[in-house]
């Protein structure tokens, strides 16, 4: 079974659905802003997909924040979380996804 998305100690891999059929490409994204740019590319399709990957990239962000306080990493958060709800505006499963944020 082709695995569309998943977390891996390298970062979080795609497969390419811009190669399908005719490829099978993977992509792994190690930043937030490489997540973004898959979801606003296409890289990953389906509502399901594009929320989990949305929120794989925030997760993603955060594990990367060098912020050494809780204001900083907060103001961090909601700054990918908005670069996330940018890449598709019309995807409601990446507001879902935002939208769980504590």
């Amino acid at each position: 079974m082709i695995q569309t998305l998943e977390w891996t100690a390298s970062g979080v891999r795609f497969i390419d659905q811009t190669k399908l059929p005719n490829e099978e490409v993977y992509v792994t994204c190690k930043t937030h802003q490489q997540v973004a740019d898959v979801i606003r590319n296409m890289v990953v399709r389906g509502a399901p997909a594009i929320g989990v990957a949305a929120a794989m990239g925030i997760a993603l962000g955060i594990q990367n924040s060098k912020a050494e306080s809780m204001n900083v990493l907060r103001r961090e958060f909601d700054d990918i979380c908005d670069m996330m709800g940018k890449t598709r505006p019309t995807a409601v499963n990446i507001f879902w996804a935002i939208g769980r944020k504590p």
